[in-house]
């Protein structure tokens, strides 16, 4: 059968490429729409994953608003070439929207509390809203849950294991401590009136890392010249292994703090509003700690104290690290079966 996958982000492209591949492998024909952001091409182009663009970034809501009308019409018209079963997708508004219009089923994917407008112009049109147990808003709708975070369709150990060759064919020493930061752009449709470490602070915090060891960033916005030099020296595909050996993960991104607590690193996570997965990393595993951007000196502190600490290799927060992989599902699995059972539920010919 056929099945459809629409990827906005390069955060998409991890949480949905191991169920591609398990899906391919047992005879279905697998689709892939995309939206031309940041690094989702580079990513896609990486993994050898084919797809079809159907729209490019755009900025402001106006724009925004014409991108979401050119991708429903294309994506419309590939629903009806094509005939899929099933439309997945994280966010999901065109595929919710143009699923509910065209009767295909589909599943919308989902995380983030915070992204209130997406969020209501995908819910209420959506087959089923799979989101973690965790999560900490109402959903509109059919809502399923798992025991499981994104994170985990690409990084539990049964998908995923560190290899300090990546990093050795780089120039970086594995068992050298180093820390990982990650700055975002704030222009995701979620990030209006979001905002996080100031210029300055960025400085202070690389400045205070140093004290302790290596330093890489990775950043969506463009570094000022004096932090270019710390600028990630690999590509995007084999951050993980980077994040696995590191000492701490501070920094911008839910996602990398999740990655960075699945792979047993101490994560620092700065957000204007966090998320529920992150909050509960921190509450139930001890493996993140979350950060407003009015703290940022509370959060360089407590980068501080974990490498000071070398919290990395503390017994108790590896334990919290078990404790989570033990109670959590292997989320690509979970994902292909829900995929299956919603496809075989669908009226829509092969």
């Amino acid at each position: 059968m056929k099945l459809l996958f629409d990827i906005l982000h390069p955060a998409h492209v991890h949480f949905f490429r191991n169920a591609v591949a398990e899906l391919g492998a047992a005879g279905h024909r697998v689709l892939i729409t995309s939206r031309d952001k940041d690094l989702t091409h580079r990513l896609l182009d990486l993994y050898g994953l084919r797809y079809e663009c159907l729209s490019r970034e755009a900025r402001g809501k106006g724009g925004m608003a014409r991108e979401l009308w050119t991708r429903n019409l294309r994506l419309r018209r590939i629903i009806r070439r094509e005939k899929p079963r099933v439309l997945a997708s994280i966010g999901g508004i065109s595929t919710a929207q143009v699923g509910f219009l065209t009767r295909t089923p589909n599943l919308v994917f989902y995380d983030t509390e915070n992204a209130t407008l997406s969020n209501l112009l995908s819910y209420p049109f959506a087959t089923a809203v799979v989101t973690p147990a965790c999560y900490e808003k109402k959903v509109l709708g059919r809502h399923v849950t798992y025991r499981g975070y994104h994170e985990l369709a690409y990084l539990h150990p049964a998908r995923f294991q560190p290899d300090p060759g990546v990093l050795e064919s780089r120039g970086i020493d594995p068992g050298r401590p180093f820390s990982v930061v990650r700055f975002v752009s704030w222009k995701a449709m979620h990030d209006v009136r979001a905002f996080g470490f100031s210029l300055d602070k960025k400085r202070e915090l690389v400045r205070s890392l140093s004290e302790f060891g290596g330093v890489y960033i990775t950043s969506e916005a463009a570094l000022p010249e004096d932090l270019e030099p710390y600028r990630l020296p690999m590509e995007p595909h084999h951050v993980h292994h980077l994040l696995a050996f590191a000492r701490l993960f501070i920094g911008e991104s839910a996602t990398m703090a999740s990655e960075s607590a699945i792979l047993g690193t101490p994560a620092v996570y700065v957000d204007v509003v966090g998320r529920g997965y992150t909050n509960e990393q921190e509450r139930k595993y001890g493996l993140v700690s979350n950060f407003r951007p009015s703290q940022p000196d509370a959060a360089i502190a407590r980068a501080r104290e974990i490498l000071a600490a070398d919290r990395k290799n503390d017994d108790d927060f590896q334990a919290g690290r078990r404790r989570l992989l033990e109670e959590k599902l292997d989320v690509t699995s979970f994902m292909v079966d829900l995929l299956l059972r919603t496809a075989g539920r669908s009226s829509v010919d092969q």
